[in-house]
C-alpha cells in the first residue's frame, strides 16, 4: 500500500483502509461469482426493450409491483393483455414477449404499474431513448431502431500522457439563444476545442433530465442519451467524429444521486421509497432536492455498474467524470466539512458501501477499457482516492484539485495584489497525495452558475462591457487581462497530471451561466457561449484565447508536461516566482507596480537559454516590453559562499516570460 508508506501520518488506520478494500472485493466477488467482473455488468442487455430473433422482449425489476403493462402508439395508450407483463416465478423480475410485428421504430411507450394501495405511469428504468412531448411536456420512452445502423469509422485515441480538459455543455453552444444541438456541436464546436490544443472533450449533461436547468445534474433516465440535443445516433456521430480528430470524448456520470420525480425518474418507481433508494430521510439529499442510492443492495449495484459499461459500450465514451464523490461516501454528504484531520475519513460518517460501490465501478471501466480514464468530483481529500485498486484505493485516475478554483477566486476578490503569495501559489498548485494525479484548473463551470462570475470577470467586473476594445487600455481591464494569463499558465504549468477549462472561458468569457427558469423568464440569454467575442480582431477576447493556446502548445512541446516541476525562487516582496518544469523555466512577475531589469535567477548547470514566449507580447494583448528570440548564457555567480548559475532578466510587472533550454 503505497500511500500508506508515503504517508506515515496514515499507518493508525491501515487496518479500516485494508478493511474496506477487502469488502469491496469481497463484495465484486459475492456479485460476480467466477465471471469476470465487468461481465456480470451487463443489467442493459437483459432489462429493458431488446429486439430478439422472435420479436421484442421487455424486463424490468420491480419487487413491489402486483401488475405491470406496457403501454403507448402500439396499444392505443390502453392495457392491452398483449403487452401484459408477468412476474417471472420466485424473481422480482417483470417479462414480456411481444411479437415482431407489434413494435416499430418511433413507437411512444411507458410502463403502467400498479401495487398495493396504488398505480402510477413510469418510464423504464433501462429506456434508451427518452423524448419530451413538446405540448404536455411529459416524458415518454421511445423505441429507437432506425432502419439504418450506425456504423463507427474512426478508433479512439490513446490516452495521452497529460489530458487535457475542453469542459463543455453542448445545449448551450450555440451563441443563439437556444438549445444547441449533437450535431452544431460536431460541426462547430469540435474544430475549435481541437485548434485550442485540448486533447480530451468532458461533456456535461448527456445523461436525460427533465429539467434543463438543472444543468443535467438530476437525472432521471440513466441509460438515455438526453434527446433535447437529438438522437443517439446524433451523439455518437460527435463522438466518432471527435475521435477521427484525435479528441477523446468523456461525460459527467451523476451517479451520486437522482432527480426526485416519479413519473419520469426512479422515485417510488413500484410504489416504495426504497426500491433504488435509502428509506426516510437517509433517502433524501436535501440540499440539492433529490434522492440518494442505497449501494448496499445488489440490484441497484447492478443498474449503476452495469450503467458504467452502457456508456463505453453503446457510445464508445472514454471515461467519466464522476459528479458528488463526496456526497456519495459520507452520510451528511460532506456539507460544512472542513476535512482537517485523517480521523474523519474513519470516525464512522462513511458510507462504506458507497466507497466499495466507487471502487467497483473502477473496476468494471478499466476492465471494459483499460485506456478509459475516471476522475472524481471530490471535495474531502478522501485518501486513496486516486490510488490503483490493488494498494487499497478507490480506482480512480485522477482528482479533481477542487482547493485551486477556490484559491484563485479567493486571491481575485479577497486579498489586494501586493499580498499575493508567491510560495502559496506555487504550494498549492503542486499540493496533492504522493500516490495520485489530480486535475487542474484555475475554474470549471462551477464557478459561473447564477451567483457566481468567470474568473476574468471577477477581475475585470463591469469594466468587460466597455473596456475590452482593441485599442483601449483601461487600468482595470489591463490587469484583469495580465493575471487571467498568469494564474492559467501557472496552474497549467503546474499541472498535476491534466488540467481542464470550461467552454469558452479561455477567452475571458463576460459573466455568468443561467439556464432557461421561471425566475429569468425562460431566457437563454445566459446559457449560451459568446464566440463572437473570442473571433473579432476588434476585442481583446481574442488575445485571451490566442494567448490559451499558445501556452498549451508550448507545454506540450516543451516537454512540460512529461517531467516534476521544480522550484527556483519565490520572492515575496518582489513578488517574482520561478520554477522548471521539462525544457521549460517559468518565471513570473506578479508585482502590480514594480518591473525589474537584470533580475537573477539561479538555475541548473545546463546551456544557455532561449526566449520562447511571454505574456506580455502584442499579439496577447500585451505590451511588447520584451524583446523576443533573446538567448541567455548563465552567469557564474557566488551566492552564500558557493559558485552558482544565474541568468539575468527583464520582468515587466504582471507578466510571465517562459525560456526554453537550448
Amino acid at each position: 500500500m503505497a500511500h500508506l508508506l508515503d504517508d506515515p501520518y496514515l499507518k493508525p488506520y491501515e487496518g479500516a483502509i485494508r478493511g474496506r478494500a477487502a469488502h469491496a472485493f469481497a463484495r465484486a466477488k459475492e456479485l460476480a461469482g467466477e465471471q469476470k467482473f465487468s461481465d456480470w455488468a451487463s443489467a442493459h442487455e437483459y432489462y429493458g426493450l431488446h429486439r430478439t430473433k422472435k420479436g421484442w422482449m421487455f424486463r424490468e425489476w420491480a419487487p413491489n409491483a402486483t401488475s405491470m403493462w406496457l403501454v403507448g402508439d402500439f396499444s392505443k395508450w390502453q392495457r392491452d393483455p398483449q403487452f401484459e407483463c408477468m412476474r417471472i416465478q420466485g424473481t422480482d423480475v417483470w417479462e414480456c414477449s411481444i411479437p415482431a410485428d407489434l413494435v416499430k421504430h418511433g413507437d411512444n411507450y411507458r410502463l403502467d404499474v400498479r401495487w398495493e394501495g396504488g398505480h402510477g405511469e413510469r418510464i423504464p428504468a433501462y429506456a434508451r431513448y427518452v423524448r419530451q412531448d413538446p405540448e404536455t411536456n411529459l416524458f415518454c420512452a421511445q423505441v429507437y431502431e432506425p432502419k439504418k445502423k450506425f456504423v463507427w469509422k474512426n478508433a479512439a485515441p490513446k490516452r495521452p500522457p497529460t489530458t487535457l480538459i475542453y469542459e463543455a455543455h453542448v445545449g448551450m453552444a450555440s451563441e443563439e439563444e437556444k438549445v444547441a444541438s449533437y450535431t452544431e456541436f460536431r460541426d462547430n464546436i469540435l474544430p475549435r476545442i481541437k485548434k485550442a490544443g485540448y486533447n480530451t472533450v468532458q461533456l456535461m449533461a448527456v445523461m436525460e433530465h427533465p429539467y434543463y436547468g438543472s444543468f443535467g445534474y438530476h437525472v432521471s433516465s440513466f441509460y438515455a442519451a438526453s434527446s433535447r440535443f437529438g438522437t443517439p445516433d446524433e451523439l455518437k456521430s460527435l463522438i466518432d467524429t471527435a475521435h477521427g480528430m484525435g479528441l477523446r470524448v468523456i461525460m459527467d456520470l451523476v451517479h451520486s444521486h437522482a432527480v426526485k420525480n416519479e413519473r419520469d425518474g426512479l422515485s417510488l418507481f413500484d410504489g416504495t421509497d426504497y426500491q433504488y433508494f435509502h428509506s426516510g430521510p437517509k433517502g433524501w439529499h436535501t440540499a440539492w432536492d433529490s434522492r440518494c442510492f442505497d449501494y448496499g443492495k445488489t440490484d441497484v449495484l447492478h443498474f449503476l455498474l452495469s450503467n458504467c459499461r452502457y456508456w463505453l459500450d453503446e457510445f464508445r465514451f472514454d471515461g467519466y467524470r464522476f459528479d458528488g464523490v463526496t456526497s456519495m461516501l459520507f452520510w451528511d454528504h460532506g456539507l460544512g466539512d472542513a476535512f482537517t484531520n485523517y480521523g474523519m475519513y474513519f470516525n464512522g460518517s462513511m458510507d462504506d458501501d458507497a466507497w466499495a460501490y466507487l471502487q467497483m465501478a473502477n473496476r468494471v471501466i478499466h476492465e471494459v477499457n483499460p485506456d478509459a480514464i475516471t476522475i472524481a468530483e471530490d471535495v474531502s481529500g478522501m485518501p486513496g482516492c486516486a490510488a490503483p485498486v490493488e494498494d487499497c484505493g478507490m480506482g480512480f485516475d485522477y482528482r479533481m484539485a477542487m482547493g485551486e478554483p477556490d484559491f484563485w477566486f479567493k486571491l481575485a476578490e479577497k486579498v489586494k495584489d501586493d499580498d499575493w503569495p508567491m510560495g502559496g501559489i506555487y504550494w498549492e498548485l503542486t499540493n496533492k497525495r504522493a500516490e495520485e494525479k489530480v486535475v487542474s484548473y484555475v475554474e470549471s463551470h462551477d464557478q459561473a452558475l447564477v451567483g457566481g462570475k468567470t474568473f476574468f470577470f471577477q477581475l475585470a467586473d463591469a469594466a468587460i462591457y466597455w473596456g475590452m476594445a482593441k485599442g483601449q487600455h483601461g487600468l482595470e481591464v489591463e490587469r484583469a487581462i495580465a493575471l487571467h494569463k498568469m494564474a492559467r499558465l501557472a496552474t497549467c504549468a503546474l499541472n498535476g497530471g491534466a488540467y481542464l477549462d470550461f467552454m469558452g472561458n479561455e477567452f475571458g468569457h463576460p459573466e455568468w451561466i443561467d439556464f432557461p427558469r421561471k425566475e429569468n423568464g425562460w431566457s437563454y440569454r445566459h446559457a449560451r457561449r459568446l464566440w463572437s467575442l473570442r473571433d473579432s480582431d476588434e476585442l481583446r477576447f481574442k488575445a485571451l484565447a490566442d494567448f490559451d493556446e499558445a501556452m498549451l502548445k508550448a507545454l506540450r512541446e516543451g516537454g512540460a508536461f512529461d517531467a516534476r516541476p521544480m522550484e527556483l525562487l519565490a520572492n515575496e516582496p518582489d513578488k517574482v516566482l520561478a520554477f522548471i518544469r521539462g525544457e521549460l523555466m517559468f518565471v513570473f512577475n506578479f508585482h502590480p507596480v514594480n518591473s525589474y531589469t537584470d533580475y537573477g535567477v539561479l538555475v541548473p548547470p545546463a546551456t544557455k537559454w532561449a526566449h520562447l514566449m511571454d505574456s506580455d507580447e502584442e499579439r496577447f494583448g500585451g505590451q511588447s516590453r520584451i524583446a523576443p528570440e533573446q538567448e541567455y548564457v548563465p552567469a557564474v555567480v557566488e551566492d552564500r559562499e558557493e559558485l552558482v548559475q544565474q541568468i539575468r532578466l527583464y520582468l515587466p510587472s504582471r507578466t510571465v516570460t517562459v525560456l526554453k533550454r537550448v
